[in-house]
């Protein structure tokens, strides 16, 4: 068969563990035989993210702001035991916050909807997407630790370093503790405004945002006061469209998405939605089934699948053992990036196999075949499921692609 042609490649960062294992095998299994598949590499493992002092994962993000289009494989950003396992000359960072940074981007997460596969919250009948903001907050803080009788300040000097403000923080008197400084930028938050209102818009679904300014009162207060300025723009096109934008405290938030039916998207700052993006994923069934897509406010889009790299089957894999690992939400990257890169391009045909392969990885597990981690969330009337190994499933997945 003649294989579908690019003219645009993507990005391709590769990745860590289990996940790089069932990287290399999509792509030979499910994509090759079909696409004439052009990518611009970049190996992200973290072995050559140290040989290269964590340059090329910079390399990565800028090719991605060239080519427009970017699909990644999980990686391990290191802690200690990582850093005596590879031997690391340095702790580096997250490449996701390194990519984020440069991209200034805000990642959408979105449950793979299945037929069989059962949510833990029974009202969810449609996908819930959270919107994460990407940018500051206390994963770019400054902490440090205060002695006894210290006394800690917040202090903003000028351009030419004189002071303009000083305010007490804590006295630390008979005491020892802890701070932390965190920052945000005007120009990220309207930056993350103006693509979730985008994102919401595109794809007709209502809009929740949420802070706690009423404790944050300057800080998250910003944040309400951007979105509000923000959304005035875009308010005639929400009333065009049938939907809505609501902004609420956090914890009203939670309680209305909890009672939802689903169907919205649902905006936070960078720490709400780190934690709660995997709530609303396990609640929907697996992390192995929620995709994540980076995208900027020029238009640059990086997918990937939300959770790890699988380090648990990694060693078992390492054993020779059989692994059951989920591999849903990696093809959806792949399917995700292929498809933006054939709307780009005006490649109806590469997006169509896209698509295709993406209805050819849900009706495996309608039919009752897939991974472990899906056999207990699994019912339908009439279908037994059959647990599959890692290659197993990506095989029965190919089957019903060739069909």
């Amino acid at each position: 068969m003649e294989k579908i042609q690019m003219t645009t490649p993507i990005v391709e960062m590769d990745g860590d563990e289990m996940t790089r294992v069932l990287w290399k095998r999509i792509k030979e299994i499910l994509i090759l035989p079909y696409v004439d598949l052009k990518t611009e590499y970049y190996d992200l493992g973290l072995q050559h993210r140290d040989e290269t002092a964590d340059t090329v994962t910079v390399e990565s993000a800028l090719a991605t702001k060239k080519y427009g289009v970017a699909v990644k494989c999980a990686t391990i950003t290191p802690n200690v035991q990582r850093m005596s396992e590879y031997r690391l000359h340095e702790m580096w960072k997250s490449p996701n916050g390194t990519i984020r940074r440069i991209l200034d981007g805000t990642v959408f997460r979105a449950p793979i909807v299945c037929r069989g596969i059962r949510s833990y919250v029974p009202t969810w009948t449609k996908p819930i997407v959270l919107a994460r903001h990407a940018y500051g907050d206390v994963y770019s803080a400054v902490d440090a630790v205060a002695a006894e009788g210290n006394k800690v300040y917040l202090v903003a000097e000028d351009k030419e370093g004189r002071e303009v403000s000083r305010q007490l923080v804590h006295d630390f008197n008979g005491t020892t503790g802890v701070v932390q400084g965190m920052h945000n930028c005007d120009a990220s938050i309207r930056s993350f405004a103006h693509t979730c209102f985008k994102y919401a818009l595109e794809q007709k679904l209502p809009m929740i945002f949420a802070t706690k300014d009423t404790i944050s009162k300057v800080y998250d207060g910003r944040f309400k006061q951007i979105f509000a300025e923000t959304y005035a723009q875009y308010e005639a096109a929400f009333e065009r469209a049938g939907i809505w934008y609501l902004y609420t405290l956090i914890d009203d938030a939670v309680a209305r998405v909890v009672r939802s039916e689903g169907g919205l998207l649902w905006a936070c700052k960078n720490y709400d939605g780190d934690v709660m993006s995997d709530m609303v994923a396990t609640a929907y069934g697996s992390l192995g089934m929620m995709t994540s897509v980076l995208v900027s406010p020029d238009g640059k889009y990086e997918y990937e699948a939300a959770h790890g790299t699988v380090t648990r089957h990694y060693y078992k894999y390492l054993k020779g053992e059989e692994t059951s690992t989920n591999s849903v939400a990696t093809i959806f990257a792949w399917t995700g990036a292929l498809k933006k890169r054939g709307e780009l391009d005006g490649n109806a045909a590469l997006s169509a196999f896209a698509a295709r392969l993406e209805r050819a990885t849900l009706q495996t597990i309608e039919e009752g075949e897939m991974t472990g981690d899906l056999v207990p969330l699994f019912s339908r009337e009439g279908i037994t499921p059959k647990k599959l190994s890692s290659e197993g499933f990506l095989q029965a997945v190919a089957e019903r692609l060739a069909q």
